[in-house]
């Protein structure tokens, strides 16, 4: 039952984010095997503005045991 949520700069199209769904929902069937059915994708706006505090201070800095695929960017000049 595997759910995923993806965070992104708002702005981008319903149209955008149902295709990306779709893709993920493709990549964790393939990756894990699992069925369409138990796979559920959720995606979150994030205001530029805001990625900092509500993104990569908690979910990439405050996480690190989780994150598989680490970003090649660091917003707080660390």
């Amino acid at each position: 039952m595997p759910h995923v949520i993806v965070k992104l700069y708002a702005g981008k199209s319903e149209e955008q984010k149902a295709r990306l769904a779709e893709e993920i929902t493709r990549a964790v069937m393939a990756a894990v095997g699992s069925k369409e059915a138990a796979v559920s994708v959720g995606i979150e706006d994030v205001a530029p503005a805001d990625w900092v505090e509500t993104v990569y201070k908690p979910d990439i800095l405050g996480k690190p045991g989780t994150l598989y695929k680490k970003p090649g960017y660091d917003p707080t000049g660390g």
